[in-house]
C-alpha cells in the first residue's frame, strides 16, 4: 500500500475509532457547572473518551431514554426518577449508586425583593408568583411540593405558583425578577450568588440524594460503568464538594 493510501485509510478510521470512544451522560439539570469539570476529570482519565452531556429535569431526562434517546450514563436529582428508571429496566441497577446529596432553599432576588425572611412570609399579598419545579418530571418541584404541604402552605400558594420546567429555569426566574421567590437547591443559588439571596433552608422532604447508572441500552456498558465508579472516587467528588454538593 503506498503512503498517500495509508494516510487515507486512516483518515477514514479515525473519526470512526472517536465516535466509539463517546460517552452520553444525561444529567440532572443542578449538576450542570460541576459536572462540566468532572467531565474534563474523566477525559484526563481515560485518554481518547470524550464526554457529551445532556441536561435537563430528571423527569424529562428519562422519558427520553424511554423513547430511545442515546445515553450511556443517567445521574438523577432524586430516588423516585432513578427507581422508575430500574423497574422499566432502562438502567442496569447493579451499577447504581448515590454519589452527592443537596439541600433546598427558598430564594428571593437579590435587589428590590419582597420582605421574605421566611416560608410563611410567602402568604402575603405582596408575593404574587412563586416559582418552582414541575412536580410531575422537575424532583425539586416535587421536594418543593412536600415541604409546602408539610408547612400547611401548599393549597394557600398553589393559584401563585409559576411552574418552571428544571431547577435552572426556576432559578433564572427569581434571578431576572419575573417571581418573587422560589425554590431551589442550595448549589444552583450559588451559581447566581449575586442575584439571588437564600432566605431559607427546607428540611420536611425526603433528603436530596443523586443517584446515578449505566443506561441498560448503553453502546459502551463497560465506559459507563467506568463513569458511575468515578463519580465517587477522590477527583470528582473535590470538584462535586468545591460546587456545593456534599457526600450523600
Amino acid at each position: 500500500m503506498t503512503l498517500r493510501l495509508r494516510l487515507l485509510a486512516a483518515a477514514l478510521v479515525l473519526p470512526l475509532s472517536a465516535a466509539a470512544q463517546q460517552l452520553t451522560v444525561s444529567a440532572a439539570a443542578s449538576l450542570t457547572d460541576a459536572f462540566r469539570e468532572v467531565g474534563r476529570r474523566f477525559e484526563a482519565f481515560r485518554p481518547g473518551v470524550t464526554v457529551r452531556f445532556n441536561f435537563a429535569a430528571s423527569g424529562v431526562l428519562m422519558q427520553q431514554i424511554a423513547q430511545g434517546a442515546p445515553a450511556d450514563v443517567f445521574a438523577s436529582a432524586d430516588q423516585e426518577t432513578m427507581d422508575r428508571g430500574v423497574a422499566l429496566r432502562l438502567v442496569d441497577a447493579a451499577s447504581r449508586r448515590d454519589f452527592a446529596a443537596n439541600t433546598l432553599v427558598l430564594i428571593v432576588p437579590a435587589r428590590d425583593a419582597p420582605p421574605v425572611e421566611q416560608l410563611a412570609d410567602l402568604r402575603q399579598p405582596a408575593i404574587r408568583r412563586v416559582a418552582i419545579g414541575k412536580p410531575a418530571t422537575v424532583p425539586v418541584g416535587r421536594y418543593t411540593r412536600e415541604a409546602l404541604v408539610a408547612a400547611g402552605l401548599w393549597s394557600a400558594l398553589e393559584p401563585r405558583l409559576v411552574q418552571a420546567d428544571s431547577v435552572r429555569q426556576v432559578l433564572d426566574y427569581v434571578a431576572r425578577g419575573e417571581t418573587e421567590a422560589g425554590f431551589v437547591y442550595r448549589t444552583d443559588a450559588a451559581v447566581m450568588a449575586d442575584k439571588v439571596r437564600i432566605v431559607q433552608t427546607l428540611r420536611d422532604h425526603p433528603p436530596v440524594r443523586y443517584p446515578v447508572a449505566a443506561v441498560a441500552d448503553s453502546r459502551h456498558p463497560v465506559l459507563a460503568r467506568e463513569f458511575t465508579a468515578f463519580l465517587t472516587g477522590a477527583q470528582a467528588q473535590e470538584v462535586l464538594v468545591r460546587f456545593g454538593f456534599v457526600p450523600p
